[in-house]
């Protein structure tokens, strides 16, 4: 059994931010963290080879942590 699992999306636009009580001008910052824009109706993570009982317990844990909405969404292929 091949199991292959990733994400769909990676995080390349940065987010800047100035040190406190830092005076106004003087370009914009340091990069703090790294983030991606995340449009509705955009797969994120997707499993091949993982049984599907498993993989929505994965997928269930990992929606708690990320915070928003999400939806399961299964393909059946014939072979």
């Amino acid at each position: 059994m091949v199991v292959r699992s990733g994400f769909r999306v990676f995080p390349d636009k940065p987010v800047t931010k100035k040190p406190a009580e830092t005076r106004m001008g003087k370009g914009k910052g340091q990069p703090e963290e790294w983030v991606a824009v995340v449009k509705p109706g955009r797969i994120l993570y997707e499993m091949i080879g993982v049984p599907e009982d498993v993989a929505r317990g994965a997928f269930r844990t990992a929606a708690q942590k990320i915070g928003i909405t999400t939806k399961f969404v299964s393909r059946t292929r014939a072979l």
